[in-house]
C-alpha cells in the first residue's frame, strides 16, 4: 500500500459510531452507488459525515438526533463514514461543490444540488444545542415543502 493512501479504520472500533447515527433512522451509503442513488432522487437529502474525532462524538452526532426531533426534515438522511468508506466518503463530497473535506461535516441537497454546508470549523466552534438549532433553521428552509 502507497503511503499516501488511506487505511480504513477497523470495523470493530467505529461500529458503536455508525450505530448512534444508524438508531436513529439514517441510513449508510456505504458505496458510492449508494450516495448517488440517495442524493439523485427528488426532495431533500441530508448528508452526514461521520467521523471518529472527538467533535463527531460530542457535537455533530447528537446534534443531528436534537434535530431529528423536529417536525420539518428532509426526505432522507445518509451517512458515510470518513476514514472508513472511502469511495462513498469521497463520492458524497463530489456533490460539496466549492467546499473542501472536512470530517464531520453536514450537507443538505435539494433534487441533487447542494442548498447547505456545515463544515467541521463551524462544528467545532460550536455546541451540539447551538449546532442543532443551525440544522433546524436549514431544515425549516429548505425541507419545508411550498404548500
Amino acid at each position: 500500500m502507497e503511503a499516501n493512501e488511506m487505511t480504513p479504520y477497523p470495523e470493530i472500533m467505529i461500529r458503536p459510531m455508525r450505530e448512534e447515527l444508524t438508531r436513529l433512522g439514517i441510513e449508510e451509503a456505504r458505496t458510492p452507488e449508494d450516495v448517488d442513488r440517495a442524493i439523485n432522487q427528488p426532495g431533500t437529502v441530508m448528508v452526514v459525515v461521520n467521523s471518529v474525532c472527538g467533535c463527531a462524538a460530542g457535537k455533530a452526532r447528537p446534534a443531528v438526533a436534537m434535530a431529528l426531533q423536529h417536525p420539518v426534515k428532509p426526505d432522507r438522511v445518509i451517512t458515510v463514514f470518513a476514514g472508513a468508506d472511502i469511495e462513498a466518503t469521497a463520492r458524497a463530497r463530489s456533490y460539496f461543490t466549492g467546499y473542501q473535506p472536512s470530517s464531520p461535516q453536514i450537507a443538505i441537497l435539494k433534487d441533487g444540488e447542494l442548498v447547505y454546508m456545515m463544515e467541521r470549523r463551524e462544528i467545532e466552534a460550536s455546541d451540539a444545542p447551538r449546532i442543532a438549532r443551525q440544522l433546524i433553521a436549514a431544515f425549516d428552509r429548505f425541507c419545508a415543502s411550498a404548500n
